[in-house]
């Protein structure tokens, strides 16, 4: 971490620890904020597959989404969903294998992300943006989803009508929210009172409890066939999430577990790559 890196986060710790003196619900009502806010926007070059693409965009929540579209029409489509801080020029190795296999391929930044507009994102926000996609696009029965982009995707077809015909290809998904939480809250160094607030804020906003936000608990109610990835050194969405399910080994999740490729370079992994467009 640089010097500059270090002043910021001791600035933002202490901004939280005085706050906290003052009111717990207000510290927590902030700190939710920030969760919920980027810190880093990919606007990086789009890479050259880009540029044979139909620009898309719509008005989301007073924001505007803004994605693209290939080899449309077909009666196949798939759907590319990008994680947290990220953007979908980051899966330009999907599009071409997508479209050999005969696939319409949607991908869009989510607000707040890429060159969408909007400042905040959440799991709700996240998946309503699938749900409308889903509806002014689709219909959509292949999907592909890295980190939240993955959470978002299951917690979205949980909730839609679906049946065994559909796939859903997750790569290092966020699996647990309360994991990211406890993570968020140990950088903070913020103590238990303000996350028990913490928790009051997104059920109050959510009508759900923290630990409701799971891959793991929403791939019980989910009828697709599932592909999983998941390394063992991804430090951001531990493996140890992921055991539980790998431990009961559902008949329509297939895994496939890597080991030295971390969170990021997990979907750039060339047999990664493979194996996600072999099996949509």
């Amino acid at each position: 971490m640089r010097l500059s890196q270090r002043i910021v986060v001791k600035y933002i710790r202490t901004k939280f620890k005085l706050l906290s003196s003052l009111s717990k619900r207000k510290a927590a009502v902030k700190a939710f904020q920030l969760f919920c806010t980027p810190q880093h926007r990919n606007k990086k070059k789009l890479p050259p597959i880009f540029e044979k693409g139909e620009n898309l965009y719509f008005p989301f929540h007073g924001n505007t989404v803004r994605g693209f579209r290939w080899n449309h029409p077909s009666d196949k489509k798939v759907l590319i969903l990008h994680g947290f801080e990220s953007s979908i020029v980051n899966f330009d190795r999907y599009v071409k294998p997508f479209i050999k296999k005969g696939y319409e391929v949607l991908a869009f930044d989510a607000p707040a992300h890429g060159r969408s507009s909007g400042r905040t994102i959440n799991i709700l926000i996240y998946k309503e943006l699938i749900e409308t996609i889903y509806k002014k696009y689709g219909p959509v029965t292949s999907f592909m989803g890295h980190s939240l982009g993955g959470l978002a995707l299951s917690i979205a077809v949980e909730s839609m009508e679906h049946d065994e015909t559909w796939k859903l290809a997750l790569i290092a998904p966020a699996t647990e929210t309360t994991t990211a939480v406890d993570t968020f809250f140990a950088f903070l160094k913020l103590d238990n009172e303000v996350k028990k607030e913490f928790g009051k804020v997104i059920f109050e906003l959510s009508g759900r409890q923290p630990e409701w936000f799971s891959v793991a608990r929403a791939v019980k109610n989910i009828k697709a066939q599932v592909f999983w990835a998941h390394d063992k050194d991804d430090h951001m969405t531990p493996l140890s999430d992921v055991e539980p399910v790998l431990k009961t080994s559902p008949a329509n999740i297939q895994f496939m577990i890597t080991e030295g490729l971390g969170h990021r370079r997990i979907y750039r992994d060339n047999k990664v790559s493979k194996a996600v467009v072999d099996f949509l």
